[in-house]
């Protein structure tokens, strides 16, 4: 028997990618790429990073990049999925953070990463909030100099 101190990278992948899937929902045809993701993962923090080099296959995108951005959602190139915010996404399934994701893609630098309506939205419960108003300042004190401009 194996020294139980002694942990291979099979046993560690299989545990993250069954904690992993049993606490997230993901198709079953994604389950591949997930269980090799984990573990190259983990051979690079064991051994050093490796780089891998495939000649003459380059990855396409799910969607044409001119119409993955929409008002209620954006389109993620790497999987064709569709969300509010990437951001989590893109960092948790493929390690990319948004500038990495956009120079993979050839995306400009304004590429969103969170739809116009969800960004709408946050930013008006913010403002209903009181968040980024200064210490003692009130809408009704706004409105009132507003007024007086007025007349």
């Amino acid at each position: 028997m194996s020294d139980p101190v002694t942990i291979t990278l099979l046993e560690l992948t299989t545990d993250i990618v069954s904690s992993y899937v049993s606490n997230n929902s993901i198709q079953s045809s994604e389950l591949p790429s997930l269980i090799s993701l984990v573990h190259g993962k983990l051979n690079e923090l064991q051994n050093g990073p490796v780089e891998v080099v495939v000649e003459g296959e380059s990855q396409k995108p799910a969607v044409n990049p001119k119409k993955s951005v929409f008002d209620d959602h954006i389109i993620c190139l790497e999987d064709g999925k569709k969300f509010q915010s990437m951001k989590r996404h893109l960092k948790t399934v493929y390690n990319l953070t948004p500038d990495e994701y956009r120079t993979k893609w050839g995306l400009p630098r304004d590429y969103p990463m969170v739809t116009k309506n969800y960004s709408a939205k946050r930013s008006a419960m913010a403002k209903n909030m009181g968040l980024g108003r200064k210490p003692g300042e009130t809408p009704v004190a706004k409105s009132k100099k507003k007024k007086s401009q007025n007349l």
